[in-house]
């Protein structure tokens, strides 16, 4: 009997031993981003970059993308997030050393490549911005859970000519969000921009650092 009790308090031990060291291993989930359980596909796009060069699917493989999509007319959220990425990019690869920062332009018309070269290069030499027409924008702005909508600039023709403006003016309304695609070419997280009343919607870069860290080691 006395056996009996002693090998079931070992098991018991045993036990309670291999739980503590599994809670010891177990790995912190992201805190801030919305991180997908299960990695979300990709249909097939085709844009091209600003050097002129093809940009696909087969160009997300092997690398941790950023997607942060607007358009270089952006008085504000454009520059700042880019700003703010090009402050931690480093600190990015450090975490893992196959990052790359793609700004996806919603504007086409005004957004040639020579221009998209000259404005991401101003922010990191080593960012790229990609350009399409809007057949292949919408749909892949869908496909990563992200939204533009550019002003007509006929409909606002009255209104601008009031206010001296032409119709080369206009804004683009996009999402603030940057998507994270992982190696596999999948979208792994989002990362929402802090919103508060009379300011700017940014990424707050300490906690997509710490969030980006742990999701790579989840990975």
């Amino acid at each position: 009997m006395q056996k009996i009790i002693t090998l079931i308090v070992a098991l018991g031990a045993l036990v309670a031993g291999g739980l503590f060291f599994s809670q010891l291993n177990k790995k912190a989930p992201a805190e801030f981003a919305l991180h997908y359980q299960q990695a979300r596909d990709i249909d097939t796009f085709q844009l091209h970059d600003h050097l002129g060069q093809p940009f696909n699917n087969a160009a997300l493989t092997g690398k941790w993308s950023w997607v942060f999509f607007g358009y270089t007319s952006c008085p504000d959220v454009c520059p700042t997030t880019l700003q703010e990425l090009n402050f931690i990019y480093d600190d990015l690869q450090a975490i893992t050393d196959n990052n790359q920062v793609l700004l996806v332009s919603v504007d086409p018309a005004r957004d040639s490549q020579e221009k998209l070269a000259s404005y991401i290069a101003y922010f990191n030499p080593e960012f790229k911005a990609l350009r399409g027409d809007h057949g292949a924008l919408v749909p892949f702005a869908r496909n990563l859970g992200l939204m533009y909508a550019i002003t007509e600039p006929e409909a606002q023709a009255e209104d601008l000519a009031r206010h001296g403006a032409s119709v080369s003016n206009y804004l683009v309304d996009h999402s603030a969000s940057l998507v994270l695609i992982n190696p596999d070419g999948k979208i792994e997280a989002i990362f929402k921009p802090k919103q508060a009343l009379a300011e700017l919607p940014v990424i707050e870069p300490d906690k997509l650092l710490s969030d980006f860290a742990k999701i790579v080691a989840l990975y």
